[in-house]
């Protein structure tokens, strides 16, 4: 028997070295497996909702409001527009811009108007958004 025909057996330590590797690379072809197939590839789903607390402090009304996204994909300059119409005219407008929101991401804040929102038809809506 030559040299080259020679069989080379393998050490305990290469095959736990081995199967320790093969372990790996499968948990990682299944979770990029498991993303691919449970991927959204659904646009930003943005939506506003007005809270029902509505403070006064020091003569200025405090609305307080969330913004969710819903969809799969970030969107970047979320703006967020409130309009308050009394009698039928905008009596005060006011603009927010959210600089970040992933998907899933909720986000709060507040528009503040010196006359009672309660008194005339509020109304909140997402205007505009870019993506990343």
């Amino acid at each position: 028997m030559s040299q080259s025909e020679s069989k080379v057996e393998r050490t305990p330590a290469e095959w736990i070295t081995l199967s320790i590797s093969l372990f790996i690379l499968a948990i990682i072809i299944s979770l990029v497996g498991y993303i691919w197939i449970n991927e959204k590839n659904q646009p930003p789903i943005i939506s506003v909702n007005k809270k029902q607390t509505i403070r006064k402090v020091n003569g200025q009304f405090y609305v307080p409001f969330e913004v969710v996204n819903s969809g799969g994909e970030t969107a970047e300059s979320v703006q967020i527009i409130a309009t308050l119409k009394v009698s039928s005219q905008v009596e005060e407008t006011g603009e927010q811009q959210i600089d970040f929101l992933s998907g899933g991401e909720k986000e709060e804040g507040a528009f503040v108007f010196s006359q009672n929102p309660q008194s005339g038809e509020l109304n909140i809506r997402v205007a505009s958004y870019k993506l990343p």
